[in-house]
């Protein structure tokens, strides 16, 4: 059973501030979908033979030429992303072959940091026969549902709550059926797609390690990340994920923003 992962990595991430789309921003001397690919990479039970990224329209060339170390003998296919993630989804999805393929990962490269269990758990749970599958971890707040003048209207039983990470996995028959239904403005992510047609989602354990980055302080929190890693590494501790020193030597290993790179505003990248 072989897989193949989709990345959104056409948004800009405004709550992320600066004028590089957030999948290019870097963490340790890389971008965040450098890192996104090479933890995927080092998920060596997942199978992956083939990496489609939905990038900045105008982008796919660089974006090909700087990611092509990272992927080993897996295809490689950069597209145009869309305005929106569904839509950058479903330009990924159209060329994800047909043959061959018994699972889709969908993994947002701001979540950059996940370790590889977590996707090899995800993989293993589609390989057994799941339509959906979706990482998850404990709510650890108490949440409110809130009407619309800002007042409380129920507190729900926290027990009950996850919060869902990625990669998502999939069977494609069902996440291509998915797409093709469409998405509204309310979906935010692809197993809610498959949820709304009737789809049971399953979920498996994820890691605090593969949080969203969203917001400046989460470059910090990343930072500490690649660096606890790195300690583990030279203490002779497994590493959970990526680091830098899992890159392959070469001169030039960060994502630059290209000459002419989009500003128009259109993205699609990760959600929120």
């Amino acid at each position: 059973m072989s897989s193949a992962v989709v990345i959104p990595a056409a948004g800009l991430g405004l709550r992320l501030g600066g004028e590089t789309p957030k999948a290019f921003r870097e963490v340790g001397g890389d971008s965040l979908l450098v890192h996104a690919v090479r933890g995927l990479r080092a998920a060596s039970a997942a199978d992956l033979v083939c990496f489609v990224v939905a990038v900045p329209p105008g982008s796919e060339e660089t974006v090909g030429k700087e990611l092509a170390p990272y992927v080993g003998d897996a295809r490689l296919l950069v597209v145009a992303g869309g305005a929106e993630r569904p839509a950058s989804v479903r330009a990924a999805l159209d060329v994800v072959p047909v043959d061959g393929i018994d699972c889709i990962l969908v993994h947002d490269a701001a979540r950059a940091f996940v370790p590889a269990e977590v996707i090899e758990r995800v993989f293993a749970t589609v390989r057994a026969g799941a339509d959906a599958v979706v990482p998850v971890v404990p709510v650890t707040d108490t949440i409110k549902v809130v009407g619309p003048h800002g007042e409380v209207v129920d507190t729900p039983d926290r027990s009950t709550l996850v919060a869902v990470q990625t990669p998502q996995g999939f069977s494609p028959e069902v996440l291509r059926r998915a797409h093709a239904a469409g998405a509204d403005a309310a979906v935010t992510d692809d197993a809610m797609m498959c949820e709304r047609l009737g789809v049971t989602v399953q979920t498996v354990e994820g890691s605090p390690d593969a949080f969203k980055v969203t917001r400046p302080q989460d470059l910090v929190l990343a930072e500490a990340l690649l660096a606890r890693r790195e300690r583990e590494q030279l203490g002779g501790q497994p590493n959970a994920g990526t680091g830098p020193a899992a890159a392959p030597e070469r001169e030039e290993r960060v994502i630059g923003q290209p000459s002419g790179w989009p500003g128009d505003g259109s993205g699609g990248g990760q959600a929120g």
